[in-house]
């Protein structure tokens, strides 16, 4: 038995981890492929907090629910961790990828090589496009829509991606979870709705960038909704003859 299916038996055997905590794991899988390429052994809690941006403390609490505990004072085995890890996250075999939607955003995906070498095979490509259709991306043919049922199951696609226009999401969900995908990956605007049993990521480039501009604004001086700052809004309002502001007027001349 590999050291990659030791430990994903030993994965099996386990409680659930929290959802928390397996949506930092691809950040420590990240680090420790990094340190394992440059033939470091050994990683200690601080030096894998610090590269995958958290705190040594929760590295530890989750690297717990995994049970791996390290050794004090050496940390913990780069290339155990890294296959208990990658067990954990079902990295164990090669997983089938069907993309809909081959325009901009899904043409760029279905070139992406970083795939490929995570253990993600896009083995079918889908549109409605006459002009998409026989197009070769990546090695991969794109095809017309209604091959999904019959490439999903000679396939074995588990995952599927949308990467079509929102008013077209959900009737392709609803056809990947029919062909018998229960994991998608979803880039479309909109909110799909799906069986129990079926799991759903969503990806809104939109909404993340709306996100990073919340903080932009929060590092900026406070502004009242039309734009001016507080410290000059009272400055910019009208004025009596005596010298103060028209607080409250709603029209008319101030007596």
């Amino acid at each position: 038995m590999t050291e990659l299916r030791r430990a994903a038996s030993v994965v099996r055997e386990r409680s659930p981890v929290p959802e928390a905590t397996v949506a930092r794991l691809p950040l420590y899988l990240r680090v420790l492929t990094s340190l394992a390429d440059r033939g470091v052994h050994t990683v200690s809690s601080e030096t894998l907090a610090t590269a995958a941006g958290v705190t040594s403390a929760k590295v530890r609490k989750d690297l717990s629910h995994l049970g791996s505990y390290g050794t004090r004072g050496v940390g913990y085995g780069v290339d155990l961790l890294l296959n208990r890890i990658a067990a954990e996250l079902g990295l164990t075999e090669d997983r089938s990828v069907l993309l809909v939607g081959v325009g901009n955003l899904g043409h760029a995906l279905a070139g992406y090589g970083g795939f490929q070498a995570r253990g993600f095979r896009v083995v079918a490509l889908l549109d409605i496009d006459p002009c998409r259709i026989g197009e070769s991306i990546g090695g991969v043919v794109v095809r017309p829509l209604d091959e999904m049922e019959v490439l999903v199951e000679h396939s074995r696609v588990t995952i599927g991606v949308i990467c079509t226009p929102a008013t077209a999401a959900q009737a392709v969900c609803d056809r990947l979870v029919a062909a018998g995908v229960t994991s998608i990956l979803n880039f479309a605007p909109t909110v799909l709705s799906v069986p129990a049993g079926v799991d759903v990521r969503k990806v809104d480039l939109a909404v993340e960038l709306q996100i990073l501009s919340f903080h932009e604004a929060r590092k900026r001086p406070a502004s009242s909704p039309d734009g001016m700052t507080r410290a000059t809004a009272g400055r910019a309002l009208p004025r009596t003859r005596g010298g103060g502001p028209l607080v409250g007027t709603t029209g008319g001349e101030a007596s």
